[in-house]
């Protein structure tokens, strides 16, 4: 299953919403689930649901090179954290999450985030 997200806050502007305000930060993370979550509901509309392990494949669309990657790769813990709230991955632990995999491209037209997710079999 494929998701598509807008462009997403990173490390950096976290942080500097953290030393600004005591409260920014927790402010900002709400917004992202918020729009994320908007996101799940009108592409999936409540029908995807994993209960085996599964594996992630992030696509991370820049407008341009100016943000490090491991500073845009910040937000999974946004997407992640909003795909347990939707109720799509039952927690984001070990158990539920076997890997994830992180690519980057740029497109200044059509900047965003893609997510897949497949579920993985178990036996190994």
């Amino acid at each position: 299953m494929k998701l598509i997200l807008p462009r997403l806050p990173g490390l950096n502007e976290y942080i500097s919403a953290e030393r600004s305000n005591k409260h920014a930060a927790a402010g900002m993370k709400r917004q992202c689930e918020r729009e994320i979550r908007l996101c799940i509901r009108a592409q999936w509309k409540g029908k995807v649901r994993f209960r085996r392990p599964v594996a992630m494949r992030y696509l991370w669309v820049e407008k341009n090179k100016r943000r490090d990657k491991d500073n845009i790769a910040f937000a999974k813990k946004f997407i992640q954290d909003s795909l347990v709230k939707e109720k799509v991955i039952q927690n984001d632990g070990w158990k539920e999450i076997d890997s994830w995999s992180d690519e980057f491209l740029v497109d200044a037209q059509h900047p965003r985030v893609e997510v897949e997710i497949k579920e993985i079999n178990t036996c190994r």
